[in-house]
């Protein structure tokens, strides 16, 4: 399967589970609210782009004053981050798009935000070099994710059960996103554990130029 296939079938997956998404990261969620407010916490800027907002479980925690533009794959995903969007009375760019071709100019952006993406997207590769485009020379990457664990037998178990979660569920639990951010040619600022397996991380990187 090639990209533009994967990607229309990424985008076909999450238009129909936009509308029981929330419900199914619900115990997740009560976890994942710590790791969210931690990361807005390194967010500084006047312009900030959210790849992958989804249905906005980030609206909470956005900053009041900068710009903030978010992008989605789904547009049934974006129907719902409007919806939260009005009753959080916030003023947010939301549009639809593909993080593996964004479609703003180079160095639009002070930040970029992603917080659980990577793993669903079909070239990590290609979208975190988009992310290297449209950051400032000086801006941020901040992104949350899960990533396939560096114990060795877990790592395999992980290996092994990453093609049932996909179909189930839309996103890679296997995925090593260290290593696709050296091959994107960005440079690492830093990397923070969030659990005791170094499954979640917080990640800061930024452009290597």
């Amino acid at each position: 399967m090639n990209r533009v296939q994967a990607t229309a079938r990424t985008q076909a997956r999450y238009d129909r589970l936009a509308p029981v998404y929330d419900l199914m990261g619900a115990l997740m969620e009560r976890t994942a609210q710590k790791w969210r407010r931690l990361l807005w916490e390194e967010v500084e800027g006047e312009s900030i782009l959210e790849v992958g907002g989804g249905t906005g479980k980030n609206m909470p925690f956005y900053p009041k004053g900068p710009r903030i533009t978010a992008i989605d794959l789904s547009e049934r995903m974006l129907q719902r981050a409007r919806r939260r969007a009005a009753r959080l009375g916030l003023e947010v760019e939301l549009r639809q798009m593909d993080v593996q071709a964004l479609d703003f100019p180079d160095k639009s952006f002070d930040i970029v935000v992603a917080t659980f993406v990577f793993c669903s997207v079909p070239d990590p590769v290609l979208g975190l070099r988009e992310l290297g485009r449209v950051v400032k020379p000086r801006g941020k990457i901040l992104l949350l994710e899960h990533i396939r664990p560096e114990c060795p037998w877990l790592g395999r178990l992980f290996d092994l059960l990453n093609p049932l979660v996909v179909r189930l569920f839309g996103f890679n639990i296997n995925r090593r996103t260290l290593l696709s951010l050296a091959e994107a040619g960005l440079k690492l600022d830093f990397v923070k554990d969030l659990d005791r397996l170094g499954i979640f991380k917080l990640i800061g990187a930024r452009p290597s130029a």
